[in-house]
């Protein structure tokens, strides 16, 4: 990164350093907090290191579920909406919250961790609503070492099991949806992840809306729901749309 850093140094060009990253993101304190995977990111003023003894440049760090949303609220499947629920479907169900075109970030950053609701007595949202787990009780119901797309092709070729987790995923997907629409109301619901790319899953969610809709007959509405467009290169737009929104002074 230093040696990066001093290749920004001689292109006078480039007027700073956007960064989507794993973790709680502090906006006011330049902290990642939480957990992530990359645990030497976090609980030191890495925005301030960054700044000054790496880029020499301004630094802006976001969230990548948040900065994944920006991208499709700003340039993608959500632009010209300014309330959105981005859902991430990927090893857990993560997300965002834009409101007003601005990351709701939450009292303690954990806007957007929907993957912490209670679906039953006993399983979260991203216990439930996951190809990976579903995957995994797939596998230790049948001793099989099967990924989600392979599940997927059993449950068509009319493997009850396979046939089983699949309605469990999407109905709690779907589940998930609801309440969250219904808490939220936004303009529409982004999916991300891997999954979220399948030409099925829409119109399967759209299925399963409509249980929903008939255990609580009093919702006036379905909740919409469109893929993100952007796919993988979702957070790393998101990351300069961020930017540009912590240092609006700096013209490009």
């Amino acid at each position: 990164m230093k040696k990066l850093g001093e290749d920004f140094k001689s292109t006078p060009q480039i007027k700073g350093v956007a960064i989507s990253s794993p973790g709680a993101v502090n906006k006011k304190t330049g902290i990642i907090e939480g957990a992530s995977a990359l645990p030497y990111i976090h609980d030191f003023e890495i925005q301030s290191v960054l700044e000054k003894e790496i880029f020499s440049l301004p630094v802006s760090i976001e969230n990548d579920a948040n900065c994944a949303a920006l991208a499709e609220v700003n340039f993608g499947a959500a632009r010209g909406m300014s309330d959105v629920l981005f859902v991430v479907l990927g090893t857990g169900v993560g997300g965002s919250i834009v409101l007003v075109g601005k990351i709701h970030h939450g009292k303690h950053l954990f806007g957007g961790e929907f993957g912490f609701m209670l679906m039953d007595d006993e399983n979260s949202f991203s216990d439930l609503g996951t190809t990976v787990r579903m995957a995994e009780r797939y596998n230790m119901r049948t001793g099989k070492t099967l990924d989600a797309v392979q599940i997927f092709v059993q449950a068509d070729k009319n493997d009850k099991i396979a046939q089983e987790e699949k309605e469990i995923f999407l109905y709690n997907v779907a589940k998930g949806i609801f309440n969250l629409t219904y808490s939220f109301d936004p303009e529409c619901v982004i999916l991300g992840g891997g999954v979220s790319q399948a030409d099925w899953l829409i119109p399967e969610l759209q299925k399963q809306f409509q249980k929903i809709m008939y255990i609580v007959d009093i919702a006036p509405f379905v909740p919409k729901v469109i893929s993100c467009e952007f796919k993988n290169d979702a957070n790393l737009i998101g990351a300069v749309v961020d930017f540009k929104q912590s240092y609006p002074s700096i013209i490009f």
